[in-house]
């Protein structure tokens, strides 16, 4: 017999069926068939139709919790939750990977597009001078066909003229720079916002919602690269940092 006087068989079918009842609510969620919000059948019904007992149940529930899949609500049930990722503060990450991750189907489109000479707002955000060229673009990208993150990018066209030619269909600008040009240095800034009447329509949240902000800028050996502000309604990112003390 094994712990708690039952029987290996026993304890092994209920780690099978475990396995299984948290496969198939995975599965549910991860595709869409039960979307954000979506109240999954109380404890005593999954018990019922799978045979098992509700403390088997009651393991899988927690455990999908703890993965973020669920919320589970005091006398309510349990709703699946909103998607959540999140990134290293000092690292430049790939926002297709941060949505895969979530395993989410991924998509992008580019909103606006244009070509100019830099403004005193683009000098002031890429550090180019006067007489310099930029590419401004702005991009949407979407996780399991809703919006999470609004991007827009000045790219010095000084420093990577490629980028004029280039036209972001298949492959989002971030992604492209990193493949095209090797930064030397980067800097970010983070901070909270509420959303205007643009970003507001385009996130699809309401005016005034609050939202992470993270704008980084990177150089390379021949001059600025690029400066782009990413927004995401607040409830769908966080961040995260690693440090070591100092010797």
């Amino acid at each position: 017999m094994g712990e708690g006087g039952q029987f290996p068989e026993k304890e092994a079918k209920e780690q099978t069926l475990h396995q299984r009842i948290q496969g198939e609510i995975e599965n549910k969620i991860v595709s869409g068939e039960w979307p954000v919000g979506f109240r999954i059948p109380f404890e005593v019904d999954l018990a019922k139709q799978y045979g098992v007992s509700r403390m088997t149940v009651n393991k899988v529930l927690t455990q999908l919790a703890r993965a973020g899949l669920i919320d589970r609500v005091k006398r309510s049930g349990s709703f699946v939750s909103q998607p959540h990722t999140q990134s290293a503060v000092l690292e430049i990450g790939d926002i297709r990977q941060e949505v895969e991750s979530l395993k989410l189907q991924y998509d992008f489109r580019v909103i606006e597009r244009s070509k100019h000479k830099a403004t005193s707002d683009d000098r002031l955000r890429l550090d180019v001078p006067a007489s310099a060229s930029v590419i401004d673009i702005t991009c949407l990208h979407r996780a399991g066909g809703k919006p999470f993150c609004l991007e827009e990018r000045l790219i010095s066209l000084e420093t990577v003229p490629e980028a004029e030619a280039a036209s972001f269909t298949e492959i989002t600008p971030g992604q492209w720079l990193l493949r095209q040009v090797p930064w030397s240095s980067a800097e970010h800034r983070i901070h909270a916002s509420a959303a205007d009447e643009a970003t507001a329509g385009s996130l699809g949240v309401e005016v005034g919602t609050a939202c992470l902000v993270i704008e980084r800028r990177t150089w390379s050996n021949g001059g600025p690269v690029t400066q782009v502000r990413l927004t995401y309604p607040g409830d769908r990112h966080a961040l995260t940092a690693t440090f070591t003390p100092a010797s």
